[in-house]
Parts: C-alpha cells; sequence; structure tokens
C-alpha cells in the first residue's frame, strides 16, 4: 500500500551513522567547545558545550517540521485524494488516475532552478506554504459542497505546490547545513516525513468520523501554523555563490550547468539496466496501491477503518523501512538485492488473497501488515541502490533524477490500475500487479551491485 510508492526521497538508514563515523584507526576529530555539528565527535570523557545542545535542538525542530511540512501535502495529493474519490463514490476508473497527481514530482527536476536563480530556498519555502493553506483551505470549502472537478483541480493545485515546496526543502536543508550534519539529522529527515504519511491517513480516519471539509480545515491549520513558525524560526543561512555548482562548473553558462548532471548521470556504467531497474523496481506496487483502497471498501471496511488500517500500516512500513537498512547493511547490497526485491513482489500475491478470499477484518489488517512490512524493506534496497547511481559534485541532481524515475512507475502505472480492475475484477487486477512486479525482480540480476 502507502509505503510502496510515497517515499519519493527514500533514504538507507544507516547511512547517516556510516557517514558520521570516522575511518577505522583515525583520529576522532577534535571539537570545538562552540561548535554544534552533530558530525564532530567530542574527546573522551568531555561535556558538549549547553550552546552546542541548544543549537542541536534548534536544528533538530526546523528539521523535524520542514519535513513535516514536506510530507503533509504529499500525503494529501495521493493517499487522501484517492480515499475521498473512493469515499464520493467515484468509479475506478477515476479513482486510478489520481495517480497522475504524481506527475509535478516525476517533473519538478525541470523548475528546480528557479529555485536557485531567483529568491532563496528560504523564501521559496514559507511562500509556497502560504500557498498551501490557501489551496487547502479551499478545499476544505468544496470538499462537502458536492463540487467534484472543482475539488479534483484543487487536488492538482496541492500537487504543483508540494513537489515546489520539496524543491525548496531540500534545497534549504542543504544550504543552512555542512555535510556533517547533512549525514547526522538525514535520520531524524525521514522520520518526520514518514510522521507526515501517517498523518495523512489519521486525516481519513477523521474524515470518516467527521468530514474531508473538516479534515482538510485541519490540515489547513496546521500548515498555516507551519508557516507562521518557519517565517519566523528558521535561520538565515549566508548564501554561498556557486554552492550548488559542480566542480569545475564555476562561471559555466546557465545551460551548461543544467545539462552536465544529466549527461554524468547517462555516462555511468550499465546506465541502461539500472535506468530499467528504476523504473520497474515498483510498477507491481504502483498497480497495488492504486487500488487498494478500493478493494478495502468492497470488503466492508469504511472510511475511518481505511484510515486507521492505512495507519497501521505506515507504522509498519517504517519498522521494514529501518530492517532493511540493517539487513543491507550487514550482509551489502549485492548479497541482498535479489532476495528482497523477490520478497516485495512475492508480497503483493497477499493481495491476491484478499480479493480472492474476502477474509473477515483481523485477517485483512494482518495481510495488509505483511505486505507493508515487505514494501518497507523493500524501500530500503532501492534508496541504497540510487544513491550509489550518484556522482560526488552531482548528488542532489542525481538523487532528483533517480527519486523521478523512481515515481514514474507510480504515476502511469497507478493511472491505469481503475481500467484494468474495472474490467478484470479485483482478484485478476491484483494478480497482473504481481506480473508487473517481475521485470523488477529479473533486472535485480543485471544492476550494478556496487
Amino acid at each position: 500500500m502507502e509505503a510502496a510508492v510515497t517515499s519519493h526521497k527514500p533514504v538507507e538508514p544507516a547511512a547517516a551513522a556510516r557517514a558520521a563515523l570516522p575511518e577505522p584507526g583515525a583520529e576522532a576529530p577534535r571539537r570545538d567547545a562552540s561548535s554544534d555539528a552533530p558530525g564532530e565527535a567530542a574527546s573522551p570523557g568531555a561535556v558538549a558545550a549547553p550552546g552546542a545542545v541548544a543549537g542541536g535542538a534548534r536544528r533538530g525542530l526546523w528539521i523535524s517540521s520542514t519535513y513535516f511540512a514536506e510530507g503533509l501535502p504529499y500525503a494529501i495529493a495521493h493517499k487522501v485524494a484517492g480515499e475521498f474519490f473512493t469515499a464520493a463514490g467515484a468509479s475506478l476508473e477515476i479513482i486510478g488516475l489520481t495517480s497522475l497527481y504524481g506527475l509535478p514530482w516525476n517533473l519538478k527536476f525541470l523548475w528546480s532552478p528557479l529555485v536557485d536563480l531567483h529568491g532563496s530556498p528560504r523564501r521559496w519555502l514559507v511562500a509556497v506554504e502560504i500557498a498551501l493553506v490557501a489551496i487547502v483551505l479551499g478545499l476544505a470549502a468544496a470538499a462537502d459542497s458536492g463540487a467534484i472537478w472543482l475539488v479534483a483541480a484543487l487536488f492538482g493545485a496541492v500537487a504543483v505546490a508540494a513537489a515546489t515546496h520539496d524543491i525548496a526543502v531540500d534545497g534549504f536543508y542543504l544550504q543552512a547545513l555542512d555535510k556533517d550534519a547533512q549525514a547526522a539529522f538525514s535520520g531524524l529527515r525521514v522520520g518526520a516525513y514518514r510522521l507526515a504519511l501517517l498523518a495523512g491517513a489519521l486525516l481519513v480516519a477523521f474524515a470518516g468520523w467527521a468530514s474531508f471539509g473538516a479534515a482538510f480545515a485541519v490540515a489547513a491549520g496546521g500548515l498555516a501554523l507551519l508557516a507562521i513558525g518557519h517565517a519566523a524560526g528558521l535561520p538565515r543561512p549566508a548564501a554561498t555563490p556557486g554552492a550548488g555548482a559542480a566542480p569545475g562548473a564555476t562561471g559555466a553558462t546557465g545551460l551548461r550547468r543544467y545539462i552536465e548532471p544529466f549527461r554524468v548521470y547517462l555516462r555511468q556504467p550499465q546506465i541502461a539496466s539500472s535506468l530499467a531497474f528504476i523504473l520497474c523496481y515498483r510498477a507491481g506496487d504502483a498497480l497495488m496501491f492504486a487500488m487498494s483502497s478500493p478493494l478495502l471498501k468492497s470488503l466492508g471496511l469504511d472510511t475511518a477503518a481505511r484510515g486507521n488500517v492505512g495507519g497501521v500500516g505506515t507504522v509498519v512500513s517504517i519498522a521494514g523501512s529501518i530492517l532493511g537498512g540493517v539487513i543491507i547493511k550487514r550482509w551489502g547490497l549485492a548479497r541482498t538485492i535479489f532476495p528482497i526485491a523477490l520478497v516485495q513482489s512475492l508480497a503483493i500475491l497477499l493481495y491476491v488473497a484478499l480479493a480472492w478470499a474476502r477474509p473477515a477484518l483481523p485477517w485483512v489488517v494482518a495481510l495488509v501488515t505483511l505486505e507493508q512490512l515487505a514494501a518497507g524493506v523493500g524501500t530500503a534496497v532501492l534508496a541504497v541502490f540510487l544513491m550509489r547511481r550518484c556522482v560526488d559534485g552531482y548528488k542532489s541532481s542525481h538523487f532528483a533524477i533517480g527519486s523521478a524515475l523512481m515515481s514514474v512507475s507510480a504515476t502511469f502505472a497507478g493511472s491505469a490500475s481503475g481500467y484494468l480492475a474495472a474490467s478484470a475484477g479485483f482478484t485478476a487486477f491484483f494478480a497482473i500487479a504481481f506480473a508487473a512486479s517481475i521485470p523488477g525482480v529479473v533486472l535485480s540480476r543485471l544492476v550494478p551491485r556496487d
């Protein structure tokens, strides 16, 4: 379900810890009393200065709040949108087409230079959050009015604004923190984002108890508080001329700076199999996720129940991502990529069983939970693979390229899902989703594993 496709910026859980540690046998770096960089190690027995602790806490607060603010609009445009149209009685075709709200995330790299060339990431971050408040308030007003096409358009506006907000948040994170701090806080960043996805599931449960209009009003209120806090409390890092440029690109024309990351990315060894793997790895999960809510509705779960099941699944998927990181750290990507890809694929058969057997609620929860655990572990493999494809000097751009390609299957496979499910029925549809996952499993044996 959700974890299978919603994490557009997956991160290896163990990567931050490894990046922050010195090489074996190396001398631990000295720590200045005034430093608050989390990546700097204190001398044995030393006590951190109060200012360092406070500085670290302040950083943790704004990192958590900005990435929660990044994840919540994503959850609205994906999870909540699908649930809204499911509850409204929309056809399977229409529900499947809500996957097209992922297009802005597929294409955001096209307008990402605007954040660097005009204004600053901080200004964009706050401005887009204010815009999101206005759009979500519009959703609150329209949701219970029966104006379905207006609601659909507003969800699209949320998606475009949220994808732009992603660019600004990531840019601010990279601008405000040095490399050690970026690594040390990456786990907190992902945790805050995943917590926002859980909040999206809770919004669905609240909508089942009250109404979608009330749920959107609550979301708008939360986003407004975040925007006010960020406008008043975010640090104001000094802009570094050329900081975003790759080595050797200082003074290059804008067009050259725009094209160079793509050229370097495409010149990597075995790039064809890598691109095919990134595109195919989530195809089966994308089909499955798009029709998961209609299936659960057909099994008798109302909106509140689906929200509760989705919340449990999100928590389990977080645990799965952590477990996947531990497994990869212990045995390495080369030994784990194929078996994990296979387990993720086989887990889709749990939905085939749900559609065929139509079991009681406890079995529904158990099977959904198992699938989410497998999907979370699978997310860790893709995260590590994407990071291994990032070349020094272009890591931000290359991760954006990889994550955009990753989300293509979620958008296009998901948009076709309603038509397939309507014509084939749920049992055959989820069998098709399983078949769509097989190319990713095969390609996992053909891609670079270093």
